[in-house]
C-alpha cells in the first residue's frame, strides 16, 4: 500500500508540471469522431465489448491515451494508424466530446457480486493486492485530474483484457509499473470478479 502511495504522489507531482494541453471543443470533436464510430459507438458507448466505451471517460486519461498511441507508448495495431494523423487539438476535441456524453450502465452476474467487491473496495491484504477504489473511486468514476480511468459502465470483458494485459507486460503505458505490479499479483478468478464488479458501479 505504502508504495501505492508513494506511486500516486510521485505520479501527482509529474502530471501538475506537464504542459498543458490545449482546451477541447466537444461540438468539433463530436464530428471528428464518425470515424470512430465502428469500434466506439456514436456516442462513445461500444456495442461490442472488445472495444471500450469511451462516453463518460475523463478528458485528460483520454488526451494521454491518445498521444500514446500516437508515440508507441501504448502499443496497438487498430489504433496507431487511427491516431497517426490526429493534432493535439483534434485529441483534446475528441476527448472533450466523449467526456461530455454519458455512458451505459454495466451490470454485475450475482455470482460474481461478493467477490468483486471485496477486491475492488478492500484488496487482498495476503498477496499485497490494494483495493481498486483507492484509486478508481468508490463508485468507479476514477480521478480525472491524475488521469485514472472511470470504470463504472465499462464493458467487463474490456477490463478484464487490460487487466491481463497490465499482468503480462503487453500493456506498459501506467505510471510507476503501479498497474503492472498490481495485476501481476491477482488470479485469473480475482481479475474476472473484479472487472465484472467495476462494470457495474455507478
Amino acid at each position: 500500500m505504502k508504495k501505492i502511495i508513494m506511486a500516486s504522489a510521485v505520479y501527482l507531482a509529474l502530471v501538475s508540471a506537464m504542459p498543458v494541453i490545449a482546451a477541447g471543443d466537444a461540438s468539433a470533436g463530436k464530428g471528428k469522431a464518425a470515424v470512430c464510430a465502428a469500434c466506439h459507438g456514436a456516442d462513445g458507448n461500444s456495442p461490442s465489448n472488445m472495444f471500450p466505451k469511451l462516453a463518460g471517460q475523463g478528458e485528460a486519461y483520454l488526451v494521454k491515451q491518445l498521444i500514446e498511441f500516437k508515440d508507441g507508448t501504448r502499443e496497438n495495431a487498430i489504433m496507431a494508424p487511427m491516431v497517426a494523423a490526429l493534432t493535439e487539438q483534434d485529441m483534446a476535441d475528441l476527448a472533450a466530446y466523449y467526456a461530455a456524453s454519458k455512458i451505459t450502465e454495466g451490470g454485475t452476474p450475482e455470482a460474481l457480486l461478493e467477490s468483486g467487491q471485496t477486491l475492488y473496495r478492500g484488496g487482498n491484504k495476503e498477496t499485497g493486492v490494494p483495493a481498486c477504489m483507492a484509486c478508481h473511486g468508490p463508485t468507479g468514476a476514477g480521478v480525472p485530474a491524475a488521469k485514472w480511468p472511470a470504470l463504472s459502465g465499462q464493458h467487463a470483458a474490456y477490463i478484464e483484457a487490460q487487466l491481463n494485459a497490465f499482468a503480462s507486460g503487453a500493456r506498459s503505458n501506467d505510471p510507476s509499473n503501479m498497474m503492472r505490479d498490481i495485476a501481476a499479483k491477482m488470479t485469473a478468478d480475482e481479475i474476472k470478479a473484479v472487472s465484472a464488479y467495476a462494470s457495474g458501479l455507478h
